[in-house]
């Protein structure tokens, strides 16, 4: 990777970080600058403007995101396993790149107020994806008909609730002991207890 390329990425990490801390609105190009370790002049001129870089930050992770789930659902055969596959890659992302959550909470929170077109191009790939699993299970007969988008939210709010609400429950010393012994870990990994949860609501 070459100096300006070096320069782009310490630029996006810097951003990614700002945008999860602070939102769209709350965040400023002098602080991302600073995070980066770069004066805003080259901000300007490695990226563009704040508009350019959100959008930048974001469809760079979630565009990636599609491509590899693509990808990885293609290298099994039948709709549970895909299913699988495309919630185990979702967490995966979702670990890879803490700070997206975050930021997309604050959009869903915000109706969307500063959601890019080539974001909303990325989520329709992904939920795309979903929609071609979901179709074929039910040309098999082992899925029963349902909204794609619906159980993508399902997929992605358990996803993210179960992870950013974990840290809260866990401090909470005052819950009764029952409750934490129920709760206090998974028996799988978090992908395929959401598989579990997802394939006994859709399958026949």
């Amino acid at each position: 990777m070459d100096n300006l390329g070096k320069t782009a990425e310490k630029i996006f990490t810097a951003a990614r970080a700002v945008f999860a801390e602070n939102g769209y609105s709350g965040t400023h190009m002098d602080k991302i600058a600073e995070r980066a370790g770069v004066n805003k002049a080259t901000l300007y001129y490695q990226i563009g403007d704040k508009d350019t870089l959100y959008a930048n930050v974001i469809h760079q992770v979630i565009g990636n995101i599609a491509t590899g789930i693509a990808e990885s659902v293609g290298r099994v055969d039948s709709p549970e396993e895909k299913i699988k596959v495309y919630i185990n890659s979702l967490v995966a992302a979702v670990d890879k790149n803490p700070e997206i959550p975050p930021i997309m909470m604050r959009e869903v929170a915000s109706g969307g107020a500063h959601l890019p077109r080539i974001v909303i191009e990325d989520m329709v790939a992904v939920i795309s994806i979903l929609f071609g699993i979901l179709e074929q299970g039910k040309k098999k007969g082992v899925f029963i008909d349902v909204a794609p988008f619906l159980i993508h939210m399902m997929i992605m709010g358990t996803i993210l609730f179960y992870k950013k609400g974990t840290p809260i429950k866990d401090k909470q010393e005052w819950l009764p002991a029952t409750i934490k012994a129920r709760d206090k870990k998974l028996k799988g990994n978090l992908g395929d207890e959401v598989s579990k949860l997802v394939l006994n609501a859709i399958k026949r």
